[in-house]
């Protein structure tokens, strides 16, 4: 290992080292005053098409097939076959060896495919194997790539092994954007969650996202207002903006709003936009549907109307 190599390896533990703790206990509150803000009704229902246009609708099991995947796409283009009006979805997510069947349902539509990379869900593989997961779902058409960080090397302070995987995946993407998975359920601490944050950003992150929605737990609350806050001093120090993508246990309408608010109130209305913010939750997409119809009409659809992700 060269001097310089050792040197920037001390420089990024020395910054990430140096950054500010977190207050766990300050941060479960604020999350949690911020989740019990009321909405009314006329702010609900921009709320509940907003959190629509947000959502990465998602099939990443290993029975998928070309056809469930084209039916997944027929719902992301057009959530409700009864009204037009109702959002589409920001994005199609899918193994790599998938996304040329969804890039070929989507067509026209406008909506970007998006495909897990580098040996999802563990991430636990050689660098030649990542990048070349990578570049075949670039050149299969994927949009967007969600790769995952190698978190034994990361908890094993291995910081520049982290940081320099995902500048190689970053580069290995081309024109696709890159979203970072930290699993943050596996990082044990609110502290390592602002460093991973920091790290996938200095490395080249367009998004920052929780987790795989393989490890428990997933997404909360208080984990993402720590990243929120982290794109926030992000952008402050850098003039570059990243988004954030919470993904696993959010179900239902009531909590996709309160994530909603909480980047509002934490981030700032910049990133209340699917280009900045996305739900990884394709469950909440059934439940948000409900709600608007129930909106709309006073009356509950029920789950059984609306097809099952």
């Amino acid at each position: 290992m060269s001097t310089e190599t050792l040197t920037g390896a001390a420089e990024l533990r020395a910054f990430l080292h140096g950054l500010p703790g977190v207050d766990r206990v300050g941060a479960e509150e604020r999350a949690a005053r911020l989740a019990s803000r009321s909405i009314k009704t006329t702010a609900k229902a921009a709320a509940i098409d907003l959190a629509i246009s947000m959502v990465d609708l998602t099939t990443l099991e290993g029975a998928d097939t070309p056809g469930k995947v084209r039916a997944l796409c027929a719902k992301a283009a057009r959530p409700d076959p009864d009204d037009p009006d109702v959002p589409r979805v920001a994005a199609v997510c899918v193994y790599s060896d998938l996304v040329d069947v969804a890039v070929r349902a989507l067509d026209g539509t406008g909506i970007g495919v998006a495909s897990v990379a580098t040996s999802f869900p563990s991430g636990r593989a050689p660098l030649e194997a990542k990048l070349a997961d990578t570049r075949a779902a670039v050149d299969s058409g994927a949009a967007e790539i969600d790769m995952v960080i190698d978190r034994g090397a990361f908890l094993a302070g291995d910081y520049a092994k982290v940081f320099d995987q995902i500048v190689a995946v970053k580069e290995a993407c081309g024109p696709a954007h890159l979203k970072v998975i930290l699993e943050t359920g596996e990082l044990a601490t609110l502290d390592n969650v602002r460093r991973a944050s920091w790290l996938a950003m200095r490395a080249g992150a367009d998004f920052i996202k929780t987790s795989t929605g393989k490890v428990s737990p997933a997404a909360t609350l208080p984990v993402t207002l720590v990243m929120l806050e982290a794109v926030r001093d992000f952008r402050a120090a850098t003039g570059r903006r990243v988004g954030v993508k919470p993904a696993g246990g959010i179900r239902t309408t009531k909590d996709a709003i309160k994530y909603l608010v909480l980047v509002n109130e934490t981030a700032g209305p910049d990133w209340l936009s699917p280009a900045w913010f996305r739900l990884g939750a394709s469950s909440v997409l059934n439940d948000l549907l409900m709600q608007r119809r129930k909106l709309a009409t006073g009356v509950y659809s029920g789950p059984d109307y609306f097809t099952q992700d």
